[in-house]
């Protein structure tokens, strides 16, 4: 059990597949990657388990586990005990000492429970993280809008306009936390105030984004009062819709589709091939949204967290 010795190893690495294989190249280019987060468990040449972590450019610590797999062909006991094996090893080497590890990520098909191999799989690997003492956090949603879906109409209702700096952001970003429906965003109100929140996903997630600004868009009523915002952005894979939201005293009176409209219009502008997004499972009323919008329902993705 050992990290992959360079980039000369990703076939090594890839004798098991996974959806993020074709990324790993441009990952480690890009230093999203390190050829020391990268492990495999080995018997001779043949590959039996492997794990690699993913974190943003110039970091010192993995910030996210995305890679778990291991041999279906083995038998199960054998299977999960060599990836729980793998997983103690990598963690106890590559994480900082006493650190909480990082998420773990795992992207899945829609319907993945139907299928028996399928759900087997995810299962086993899902197995393979509780005994290491991960939990089951959350299961979303991945949607994604295509250029051949007729893009959806202006509002007729709001007006949009571009935000004037950040501290009008986090003000907003700090309000749609109150009742929200998000996972991550209700796990932060455990730990820190909403301010603190709205701080930390910006600071971590938004402020990141090299995609412009100017695309960003606050609606307000006809009289200028603010209801939502929508930020579309490409976060260096793909155009996403980063993040939308209702004001909550604005709730339930469907203005998240004019929000929405907007969003998918400013990437649609942009002749991008594709517009990803995605939502909690149980957050019913934004996942009804982004079908009504003409998003599909591509895959879903599996967040199991450590105490």
């Amino acid at each position: 059990m050992r990290p992959i010795d360079g980039r000369e190893e990703l076939d090594l690495f890839s004798q098991l597949s996974y959806v993020l294989d074709e990324e790993l190249a441009d990952d480690l280019a890009a230093g999203r990657r390190r050829p020391e987060w990268l492990w495999v468990a080995l018997r001779g040449d043949r590959l039996l388990a492997r794990a690699a972590w993913w974190s943003r450019p110039g970091s010192d610590a993995p910030l996210i586990l995305d890679v778990l797999d291991i041999d279906d062909t083995a038998s199960h006991s054998d299977r999960v005990d060599i990836g729980v094996r793998l997983l103690r090893t990598a963690m106890a080497t590559t994480l900082p000492d006493g650190s909480r590890p990082p998420e773990y990520s795992r992207l899945v098909p829609p319907g993945w429970r139907e299928n028996t191999g399928t759900r087997q799989a995810v299962e086993d690997r899902m197995t393979v993280l509780e005994r290491t003492g991960a939990r089951l956090f959350v299961e979303r949603l991945r949607l994604e809008w295509r250029p051949q879906t007729p893009a959806p109409e202006p509002s007729k209702r709001l007006a949009f306009r571009p935000i004037l700096d950040t501290k009008e952001l986090i003000v907003l970003m700090t309000s749609v936390l109150d009742g929200t429906l998000d996972a991550h965003g209700r796990d932060d109100l455990t730990r820190m105030s909403a301010q603190e929140a709205a701080v930390k996903h910006y600071e971590d997630e938004l402020a990141r984004y090299t995609s412009p600004r100017d695309w960003w868009r606050i609606a307000t009523l006809p009289h200028g009062e603010p209801v939502g915002f929508v930020l579309p952005a490409h976060n260096g894979y793909h155009p996403i819709i980063a993040y939308i939201a209702v004001l909550p005293t604005h709730r339930g009176n469907g203005y998240i589709d004019d929000l929405l409209a907007e969003g998918t219009r400013i990437l649609a502008r942009q002749d991008v091939p594709r517009i990803r997004a995605s939502t909690d499972l149980g957050n019913v009323p934004m996942a009804n949204a982004f079908q009504r919008a003409g998003y599909a329902n591509f895959g879903c993705e599996i967040n199991m967290t450590w105490s």
